[in-house]
């Protein structure tokens, strides 16, 4: 099978944002792209994945890469094989930082495998595929789609609400050391008291109330409302009420832990971010501070190495 160059380019994303546990996601403008090109079977019998990103050469390489692994799951799923492919990958998406790397890399194996296979998959079963990958719908469907997400899922009821115009400034703080996504759910409290769940509850519904009507002074006041839980791992982000001290005196919306950690993120109304960021530097340097914007797009397929977009 002859198989024509095409790109696939994905956002990153933040999770949560307070009280939306697992449930509530948001793009940003740092991207995964993919170059997808033939493989000559007798050279190659399966796929192959080179990063040229620095920090990702660890993820060459082997069968059990998220890229290829994804791709074998859509196309087992559908009752077809993947034919064999080269992807280059160059990526600006922090590995292990809360940023949703793995979603990106789910999101853009689907893509690859649909479009390999010509599935014409609806966006409704790229979100139910990539949440089963991904145990959870936050960050792929934030990927996929752009913008804000907010999920329901219970494991066969997958519900979206899209949320395409999201008018904030970002700001991200990266700390210098990973995290990984099952240390900081090994964090997390074996039950909530009921009093606790309910306002947690009702956080993440006024959250979600005032995200659909632009209304980010109230979103973010509730983005730090959350008990599921930052209670459990903000001990482990150094400076971490004092961060959220110099925000709200900087004008920001607010702050919440960007997905299971170790990032912080930072609402801002745009045109306030310079000023706040350059602070947060100056005040706390052990964190790299990037100065972000809401992916509107979701996931992009390009003709060739950077042609012209075809979904």
């Amino acid at each position: 099978m002859s198989v024509k160059a095409f790109s696939v380019k994905v956002p990153a994303s933040t999770a949560n944002l307070g009280p939306g546990f697992d449930s509530v996601g948001l793009a940003l403008d740092l991207y995964l792209t993919v170059l997808v090109s033939g493989a000559e079977v007798s050279e190659s019998p399966v796929s192959s994945v080179e990063y040229l990103t620095e920090s990702y050469r660890s993820l060459d390489g082997g069968s059990d890469n998220l890229l290829l692994s994804t791709m074998r799951y859509v196309g087992e799923r559908y009752g077809q094989i993947v034919p064999p492919v080269k992807l280059e990958v160059e990526t600006d998406i922090p590995l292990g930082r809360g940023l949703g790397s793995s979603a990106s890399a789910i999101a853009a194996g689907i893509e690859i495998a649909d479009r390999l296979l010509a599935l014409d998959l609806s966006m409704q079963e790229k979100l139910v595929i990539g949440t089963e990958l991904e145990g959870h719908p936050d960050n792929v469907s934030a990927s996929l789609l752009g913008g804000l997400t907010i999920s329901y899922w219970d494991g066969e009821e997958l519900l979206v609400s899209h949320v395409a115009d999201v008018d904030i400034a970002v700001i991200i703080l990266v700390p210098p050391e990973e995290f990984l996504t099952t240390e900081s759910r090994g964090l997390l409290s074996g039950g909530l008291s009921h009093a606790s769940a309910a306002r947690s509850s009702a956080a993440a519904n006024v959250f979600s109330a005032a995200v659909a009507r632009g209304e980010w002074k109230t979103a973010g006041r509730m983005m730090e409302k959350d008990e599921f839980h930052e209670p459990f791992r903000k001990s482990r982000f150094p400076d971490f009420d004092k961060i959220r001290k110099v925000c709200r005196e900087g004008g920001a919306y607010g702050t919440a832990i960007s997905g299971a950690g170790p990032s912080l993120f930072v609402a801002v109304e745009p045109g306030r971010e310079i000023r706040l960021a350059a602070e947060l530097e100056r005040k706390f340097p052990h964190y790299e501070c990037l100065v972000r914007e809401v992916d509107l797009g979701g996931v992009r397929v390009c003709e060739g190495v950077s042609g012209k977009s075809v979904g």
